[in-house]
């Protein structure tokens, strides 16, 4: 800490305009930032009690300000204040009565306090708000220590074919484990603790995916009405780790890199969900806290010919301008932070069409994504899309670059359809369950550019999808009017919580399908925390604001909820064994070498005979089978071995009654065992029954029988 008082004249050295942010060296910190419409910045350090000490950044190299600041270390509390034009209908909002969080802060503290002084100003009285001063309104930033153990930490590295991923939010996952020590509860350090890894491990999870972590505000709607952005949706720190998920104030950056390197020792990856295309600023009656005042034309997407208004394709308010090098730079040394210095091993883009998004239309050659695949870091780490925004043609399931993954929306609507006994969707469902060839073959991507997912945080839990018909948001305040209203749910016969027993058993077994479905695909499967505990949120399928007992895991077993983390944990486990399940390409329908004799994949109506096209336009179609031949996998091992593996016949039955499925003739396989029949929950369990070729099985309503073929 800095010993500079009120008042004291301080002159900085010149210091360096790159990096951008504060930088700590051991000596001394260096400070820069960039802003082309300032016409001078003022850096300003505060002492533990509010004083405030502004020092002028004379220094200014391509539009970067900056000066270095000798014996200012870690700990110290900083801003900026940037002097210049404050013309909003030209886009210009330069306002030094506004104290600014630094977009390249390592860490940000302090609470925000919604006081009038945030706003840019009042359309009633534009000048007065004007003049407001925010100062102890705005969180601070805060200079880091870089220096930290890392040990042998090492990353993971999982390929994506043996990759199943678990999203997780900070807060919800460890809140009420009794195991973790309260001061831990809701914290990184609560992730890293030996009770919630061990969980992880036991699940066959490979990577956790977080809920964003960079540093977010509540909107002012939400506290008005005392509710939080719990999500955390609302960035406005891209470089710096949430504060209120540490344990101990101002320690979020060290216990973040202590909860990476203790999920790396059980070499589970950690996945950032990011957000990149807003910040927390919103609309021109947004709060004025960062990058709206220091260079807003740079960092923000204007609308032509009314510059005092934003562009929003993310239903937010505002949108980062992907045009702009400014605002590229800043992203993509914030991703490259996250990976060099966090060690992270991936990100999920959320809302990824809008970075794609140069001029009007979404483009995947757009500027961003050049500049990913060019990048030697971040092109190396897991990059997954959340394939959408709100503006028009953000539809974009498979049409990312080849290096990327994308949650796969559309393998979401099939399974639940498919499994709720929606007609016609026979076709759709092969195709989603073989990884999506449809989407992504043609551009030379592989089955693994698939994130598979039945559910995720933004809708229905696992046992509220077959719990309920209609979300019940009545908790949000708003009537109804958020969260999504086609959920393709189905309750099973009752609205929500029922002692019906038949109900209850069959929303079991339609976990069990949908679960087991997920898991039996090609491609990556990610489970949503909790699923596996049959966590339900009260059918609210939007839980954004519900920082409480609704969107919290709740870790209180039941023997139902025993019985299906047992079922998950084995089927992970199936799976992994398994190398048929987790192709690195795409089935090919055809014998693989001159000496096979049978196909890499085959498909059998329940009666045994072998698809024809008529039978895939069924309206009704709501039963088949598929053979997957372990001979045929068609890839390699590290040593360039051949890949081989036991071949299995998956029987799926949608119907509500039972059917007798004809097992396929001898050229297939001569006997076969039942290995996974989810009418029961049974996994692999000894004993299993046999049937030879050309048998009849019976498989129950709604359920799935999992088959392996006897090796003779």
């Amino acid at each position: 800490m800095t010993d500079i008082h009120e008042g004291e004249s301080v002159q900085p050295w010149p210091g360096r305009s790159y990096p951008l942010g504060a930088t700590f060296d051991g000596t001394g910190t260096n400070f820069a930032l960039f802003s082309e419409a300032a016409e001078f910045v003022e850096l300003c350090l505060f002492d533990e009690d509010g004083t405030e000490t502004r020092v002028r950044l004379e220094e200014v190299d391509g539009f970067v300000h900056h000066g270095f600041l000798l014996g200012v270390g870690p700990g110290q509390r900083y801003g900026y204040r940037v002097h210049g034009p404050y013309d909003p209908a030209s886009g210009l909002r330069c306002n030094p009565h506004k104290l600014l969080i630094d977009p390249y802060a390592k860490a940000i503290g302090g609470e925000l306090d919604w006081d009038p002084a945030l706003f840019a100003y009042d359309l009633e009285n534009p000048e007065e708000r004007n003049d407001d001063d925010s100062a102890g309104h705005v969180p601070f930033s805060l200079v880091v220590n870089p220096f930290f153990d890392w040990a042998n930490d090492r990353q993971p590295r999982t390929p994506y074919n043996e990759t199943v991923i678990y999203e997780a939010h900070v807060k919800g996952l460890t809140q009420t484990h009794p195991d973790v020590p309260e001061s831990l509860r809701g914290t990184y350090a609560g992730i890293a603790h030996p009770a919630i890894v061990a969980h992880l491990k036991s699940l066959g999870v490979t990577a956790i995916e977080l809920l964003p972590v960079h540093q977010f505000i509540t909107d002012h709607y939400l506290s008005e009405k005392g509710l939080t952005n719990y999500w955390g949706y609302n960035t406005i720190g891209f470089f710096a780790p949430h504060d209120a998920y540490a344990s101990r104030p101002g320690r979020q950056v060290e216990e973040f890199k202590g909860m990476v390197r203790a999920l790396h020792q059980a070499d589970i990856e950690v996945i950032l969900d990011v957000v990149y295309n807003h910040t927390a600023e919103g609309n021109h009656l947004g709060p004025t806290l960062s990058m709206r005042s220091i260079d807003n034309c740079a960092y923000y997407r204007l609308v032509e010919d009314d510059e005092q208004h934003y562009m929003d394709y993310t239903g937010t308010g505002n949108s980062l301008n992907v045009r702009s090098p400014q605002t590229l730079q800043l992203i993509m040394d914030s991703l490259r932070y996250w990976v060099t210095e966090m060690h992270v091993d991936g990100f999920r883009f959320d809302l990824a069409a809008t970075l794609a998004r140069e001029f009007y239309d979404v483009d995947k050659l757009a500027t961003f994504f050049e500049l990913v695949q060019q990048d030697p870091v971040v092109s190396q780490v897991k990059l997954i899309a959340e394939p959408w925004d709100v503006g028009p043609g953000g539809y974009q399931v498979g049409g990312f670059p080849p290096q990327w993954t994308e949650w796969n929306g559309l393998y979401r609507d099939t399974v639940r359809d498919f499994w709720r006994g929606e007609p016609a969707t026979l076709g759709e469902f092969a195709s989603r369950i073989t990884g999506s060839s449809d989407l992504y073959q043609d551009n030379g991507r592989r089955p693994y550019a698939s994130i598979n997912f039945v559910t995720a945080h933004d809708g229905f839990t696992l046992t509220d999808l077959v719990s309920y018909n209609d979300k019940h948001n009545e908790a949000n305040g708003e009537d109804g009017r958020d969260g999504a209203d086609d959920n393709r749910s189905w309750n099973c016969g009752v609205e929500g919580p029922t002692d019906d027993v038949e109900v209850l058993e069959l929303r079991h077994r339609q976990r069990r399908n949908l679960l087991a479905t997920m898991l039996l695909s090609q491609g990556v499967p990610m489970v949503l925390h909790g699923d596996e505990l049959g966590r339900t949120q009260g059918g609210n399928n939007n839980v954004y604001c519900q920082d409480n007992e609704i969107a919290w895991v709740d870790w209180s077993l039941e023997n139902d909820e025993t019985e299906l983390l047992d079922f998950t944990a084995s089927l992970t486990a199936f799976r992994r064994r398994h190398p048929v399940f987790r192709r690195r390409r795409f089935f090919q329908g055809k014998p693989i070498r001159k000496a096979d004799e049978l196909r890499d994949i085959a498909w059998f109506t329940p009666s045994g005979e072998e698809m024809k096209e008529q039978n895939w336009d069924d309206a009704f179609g709501r039963s088949i089978a598929v053979f997957l031949n372990g001979d045929a996998i068609a890839d390699r091992d590290v040593r360039g071995m051949r890949i081989t593996d036991d071949s299995f016949l998956l029987a799926f039955n949608a119907h509500h009654e039972d059917i007798e499925f004809t097992l396929p003739d001898g050229d297939y396989g001569a006997t076969w065992t039942v290995v996974v029949d989810t009418a029961t929950g049974a996994v692999e369990q000894p004993g299993g029954d046999m049937f030879d070729a050309g048998a009849a099985l019976n498989v129950s309503a709604r359920s799935l029988v999992v088959l392996q073929r006897v090796a003779t």
